[in-house]
C-alpha cells in the first residue's frame, strides 16, 4: 500500500501517520524528519534547508527529489510506504508518478487531512520539541515533567522557529497558494481519501480506515 498525506502545517499529519504506519506496517517517509536530522547535524543541505523553513518558506525541489526517491527504493519500502510532507507541488507530483512507474508501481491513495486555520494555529503555538533528541511535547495536552525540561534526556526543550505564530501564518499561506491544487490533482486520478481532523485523531483514524477498507486496500 503506498500511500500519501496531505494536510496544512499543524493539520496533525504526524499524528495519524504514526498510527497508520503503525496499524499497515508501511514505512512513514517525512521529508521534515528528514531535513531537521540534516539542520540538528548541521550538514550543508540543512543548512540550506533551515534558511528556507526559518522563513516559512517550501525547501526547493533540488533539495528535496533525489533524496526522497532514493528513500522509496530502500528495502523496508518494498511493502508500501506512507510519504509524510512531499509531493508539495504539481511538479513534485508529476516527478514521483515517473519514479515510481520506473520501479513498476503507483500511488494507491491520497489522504487529505481537513481542519480549520484557526484550530491549526491553536495547535501549533502549543507544540514544543526537545532540541537535543527531537523528542515532541505539547503546553497543554503533553507538557514536560519540569518546565522546559526533556524527560527523555533532561535537554532544553524549546519552541521551534517555525512553530511560531507569525512564521504559521507565513506557511500557511504558502500551503494554499502551491500545494492545495495538489488536491485536485489526485481528484481527478480518483486518489482523493478526506479525512476531518477537527475534532480529534480518533475520529479522522476512524473515516481513514473506513475509506482504505471500501477501496479494498485493507
Amino acid at each position: 500500500m503506498r500511500l500519501i498525506l496531505l494536510g496544512a502545517p499543524g493539520s496533525g499529519k504526524g499524528t495519524i501517520a504514526a498510527q497508520l504506519t503503525k496499524e499497515y506496517g508501511v514505512a512513514h517517509i517525512s521529508t521534515g524528519d528528514i531535513f531537521r536530522a540534516n539542520i540538528k547535524n548541521n550538514t550543508p543541505l540543512g543548512v540550506e534547508a533551515k534558511s528556507y523553513i526559518d522563513q516559512g518558506l517550501l525547501v526547493p525541489d533540488s533539495l528535496t527529489i533525489s533524496m526522497l526517491f532514493d528513500r522509496i527504493s530502500q528495502a523496508d519500502c518494498k511493502s508500501g510506504f506512507m510519504l509524510d510532507g512531499f509531493p508539495r507541488t504539481i511538479f513534485q507530483a508529476e516527478e514521483l508518478d515517473k519514479a515510481l512507474a520506473k520501479l513498476e508501481t503507483k500511488v494507491d491513495v491520497v489522504i487529505s487531512i481537513a481542519i480549520s486555520d484557526e484550530e491549526i494555529k491553536s495547535r501549533v503555538s502549543s507544540r514544543r520539541v526537545c532540541s537535543s533528541c527531537g523528542a515532541g511535547y505539547n503546553t497543554d495536552f503533553k507538557p514536560t515533567k519540569v518546565a522546559g525540561v526533556c524527560d527523555e534526556c533532561g535537554g532544553s526543550v524549546i519552541q521551534r522557529d517555525d512553530d511560531k505564530p507569525e512564521t504559521v501564518l507565513s506557511r500557511l499561506q504558502t500551503y494554499y497558494e502551491k500545494t492545495q491544487p495538489l488536491s485536485d490533482y489526485y481528484l481527478q486520478r480518483g486518489l482523493i481519501l478526506e479525512a476531518s481532523n477537527e475534532v480529534s485523531s480518533k475520529l479522522a483514524l476512524e473515516e481513514i480506515r473506513k475509506g482504505l477498507s471500501q477501496r479494498k486496500l485493507v
